[in-house]
C-alpha cells in the first residue's frame, strides 16, 4: 500500500506533478492520494524531496532462487499442429537457457498429442513435459490453467514463456494468478541481465512511443508472452536427443462452466497474415472501403495476405484481422508493400522487422520512407494497378 507521512509532508505539490493518473489532490496543505486511481507506480514517491510517501510491502515471502530452475516454453499446438510462435521462443529460450546454464523444457498440453514431442525437440527442447488428457483436446482456458499451473508448483520453473496469441493470453494470466507473480504481457525482447540474473522483458508502450524493459525482482517464476514474428527459431535437428516426461493432472474437481461448441476458421483472407511472405497494407491514403479492392488486387497476383493500418481498420473500411501495428499483429514478411500510409509509430512496431519494405505514398515526408527500403512518391491510385498489371 502507499501512505502520506503527514508529518513530513509540506503541500510541496511535487508529487501532483509527477503522477500521471491524476490520482494526488493537496488538501490542507497535505497531499492526499485517491486509491481507486493509483496504480502504485512510484513516480510520487521519488519526486518527494521530503520523504513524506512511501509504499510500504505486506505478506513478501522472502525466496530461494536456488529452488527454481530450468526456462520453460508453452509448446501452444491446435489440431496436432505446433503453433509457429513457439519454434521462435524455442530458439530464443535455447539462447538463454545457455546463459542460466540450465534445461530448456517445453510443455505439451492435449489429448493425443505426445508424437509431437520430437518435433519439440529437434527444434531445441531439451525436455518435453506432456499432458495428454481427453479434457485438454479443445483449448479451454480454465482447464488449461490448472494443469500448467499444477506442474508449475510441481518443477518450479525459473521462467516461463508463451505466445502472446489468443491461447497465451487467455489463460496464462490465470497461472501467473495462481503462482502469485508478475506477467509480462505481449513482449518484444527477452534478455538475461548478467549481475541479478533477472529476465529483462522488454514491450512497447505508451501507444508504441517508448520501449519499456519490466523485471519481475521478487517473485517466481518470472513469465512473459511473446509476439510472433519477433524472434527467429533455430534450424530444425532431428539427430538431437531429449528427454519426454508424462504427467497426469486429476481434474475430477474442476468447476468450468465453459464448453466448446466449436471452432470457427476465419475465411476472410486468402493467405494468413502472420505467415504470409508478401503482405500488401492499405492505409488512410486510400480514402475509403471500396478503393480497397485495388489493394486485395495485388495482394491476390502476388498471392499475398492484405493487412491495413489501425486508421483504416478504425473507419470500418476493412475488419481488425488485418490490422497491423502495436494494438494488431505483428508480422515478418519477406515483403512489405505499405499503401497510403504514412508509418505512425504504432504502426511501425508491428511491421519494421519485413525482409523488404516497399511504401507508396503521394507526401514525400510521410515518417514510412525512413524505413522503407523502396519508396515510390506519387498517387496510389495511379501506381498500384499498373504494378498490378505489370505482374499479372
Amino acid at each position: 500500500m502507499i501512505e502520506v507521512i503527514r508529518d513530513k509532508c509540506v503541500g510541496c505539490k511535487l508529487c501532483l506533478k509527477a503522477c500521471a493518473y491524476d490520482a494526488i489532490v493537496i488538501k490542507d496543505k497535505i497531499a492526499e492520494i485517491d486509491m481507486d486511481k493509483c496504480t502504485l507506480c512510484g513516480a510520487c514517491v521519488s519526486a518527494c524531496s521530503f520523504d513524506a510517501i512511501i509504499i510500504r510491502k505486506f505478506g513478501q515471502e522472502s525466496i530461494d532462487r536456488n529452488q527454481y530452475k530450468n526456462i520453460w516454453i508453452f509448446a501452444e499446438q491446435k489440431n496436432n499442429e505446433i503453433a509457429p510462435v513457439v519454434f521462435e521462443l524455442l530458439g530464443k529460450g535455447s539462447e538463454l537457457a545457455k546463459q542460466r546454464e540450465c534445461d530448456l523444457v517445453a510443455v505439451l498440453l492435449g489429448h493425443n498429442v505426445e508424437e509431437l514431442s520430437m518435433e519439440l525437440i529437434a527444434f531445441g527442447a531439451d525436455k518435453v513435459i506432456v499432458v495428454d488428457d481427453p479434457r485438454l483436446k479443445n483449448f479451454i482456458d480454465i482447464p488449461y490453467a490448472k494443469a500448467l499451473t499444477e506442474l508449475a508448483k510441481k518443477y518450479n520453473p525459473e521462467i516461463i514463456l508463451s505466445g502472446a496469441s489468443v491461447m497465451g493470453r487467455s489463460f496464462i494470466p490465470r497461472v501467473a494468478v495462481e503462482l502469485h507473480t508478475g506477467l509480462t504481457a505481449d513482449c518484444t525482447g527477452l534478455e538475461i541481465d548478467p549481475d541479478t540474473n533477472n529476465l529483462m522483458q522488454t514491450r512497447p508502450a505508451f501507444g508504441g512511443n517508448i520501449l519499456a524493459t519490466i523485471v519481475t525482482p521478487n517473485h517466481l517464476p518470472q513469465m512473459a508472452t511473446v509476439r510472433h514474428k519477433v524472434m527467429d527459431p533455430l534450424e530444425r535437428d532431428d539427430s538431437r536427443e531429449g528427454i519426454v516426461i508424462k504427467e497426469t493432472i486429476d481434474f475430477s474437481d474442476l468447476k468450468d462452466n465453459t464448453k466448446f461448441l466449436e471452432f470457427v476458421k476465419d475465411e476472410s483472407q486468402m493467405v494468413n497474415l502472420v505467415e504470409a511472405d508478401i503482405v500488401v497494407a492499405g492505409g488512410r491514403g486510400l480514402k475509403g472501403k471500396d478503393n480497397f479492392a485495388i489493394i486485395e488486387d495485388l495482394a491476390k497476383v502476388l498471392n499475398g495476405a492484405i493487412g491495413a493500418s489501425r486508421a483504416s481498420v478504425d473507419a470500418d473500411w476493412i475488419s481488425y484481422p488485418h490490422q497491423v501495428g502495436q494494438t494488431g499483429k505483428t508480422i515478418k514478411p519477406k515483403i512489405y508493400i505499405a499503401v497510403g500510409i504514412s508509418g505512425a509509430i504504432q504502426h511501425l512496431a508491428g511491421m519494421q522487422s519485413s525482409d523488404y519494405i516497399i511504401a507508396i505514398n503521394k507526401d514525400t515526408d510521410a515518417p514510412i520512407f525512413k524505413v522503407a527500403d523502396l519508396g515510390l512518391v506519387g498517387d496510389l491510385f495511379e501506381i498500384v494497378p499498373q504494378i498490378t498489371k505489370k505482374m499479372r
